[in-house]
């Protein structure tokens, strides 16, 4: 992720509550309120619940980023959606 989501921009001004400007934390203030109006809840069977939640934790995401990081996996390997292309001089973990 190259920009930090909402929720830790939110949770560092209440970190940090007397340095954050009026106008910055108006603005944290306004796009968490309209995520949470923007929000559509997706409920799950019980068992993948469990599982979503567990993934989550192991990979240090939300549960709705973790959704979204499935479905956008699942949509490049149907091809329904170009596969990220990694440029040839970057950096790559493991090994070949």
């Amino acid at each position: 992720m190259t920009t930090p989501d909402t929720a830790n921009l939110l949770e560092d001004a209440a970190d940090r509550i007397a340095d954050i400007s009026r106008a910055d934390l108006q603005i944290m203030l306004r796009r968490a309120a309209l995520r949470l109006r923007n929000a559509a809840a997706v409920s799950m069977d019980d068992d993948v619940e469990e599982v979503l939640r567990d993934l989550a934790g192991e990979l240090g995401m939300t549960r709705n980023d973790t959704i979204g990081y499935i479905v956008r996996e699942w949509l490049e390997k149907n091809t329904y959606l170009p596969v990220h292309e990694l440029d040839e001089d970057g950096d790559v973990d493991g090994s070949a």
